[in-house]
């Protein structure tokens, strides 16, 4: 895939459906930061996780924050004109939404803190079968392995909070 044309030229020709795309997909523009965008939508969730304190909220935002990411990312990624773009960021996004699904706030900052980068890592290291849902095309492709790499660090968050509980 090309590379679109200049930032505000490239914009200026979007339709109003394609700049909300964007803005969803991107996550207000989160997805413009030029060093280490994912991480920095990572940020926005963990806020997320630590205002919605309600968890049927939290529970609520994180399925329509996943929806919306396979709904929309594989469009992203054809205005963009780029295979999986590092602008596309409700992937990451959303995999750490699901990585504190069920978690209680009451965990403490120490063990959010290592939710966030155990999610990162696991993202990285593309644990199977997310090595291979990444390479499926368009939306699959974009959030699924993010998903997989939320459901394994939310797994291992859960298994950490019962040993905690029982040796405690």
């Amino acid at each position: 895939m090309g590379k679109p044309p200049g930032h505000k030229n490239f914009l200026s020709m979007l339709s109003l459906k394609d700049k909300i795309l964007l803005s969803i997909t991107t996550l207000l523009g989160v997805g413009y930061i030029p060093f280490m965008p994912g991480t920095a939508s990572c940020v926005v969730a963990v806020f997320i996780f630590i205002i919605l304190k309600v968890k049927i909220y939290y529970f609520i935002f994180t399925i329509i924050s996943v929806f919306l990411a396979f709904l929309l990312s594989g469009q992203a990624e054809k205005i963009l004109k780029e295979k999986d773009s590092k602008k596309i960021v409700i992937d990451d996004f959303s995999g750490m939404l699901v990585t504190f699904l069920f978690i209680p706030q009451s965990v403490g900052p120490a063990f959010i803190i290592s939710g966030f980068f155990l999610f990162r890592m696991l993202d990285m290291l593309k644990i199977p079968p997310a090595d291979k849902i990444e390479n499926f095309d368009g939306s699959r492709g974009i959030v699924g392995d993010d998903i997989v790499a939320g459901i394994y660090a939310n797994l291992i968050l859960q298994a950490v909070r019962l040993l905690l509980k029982i040796f405690s």
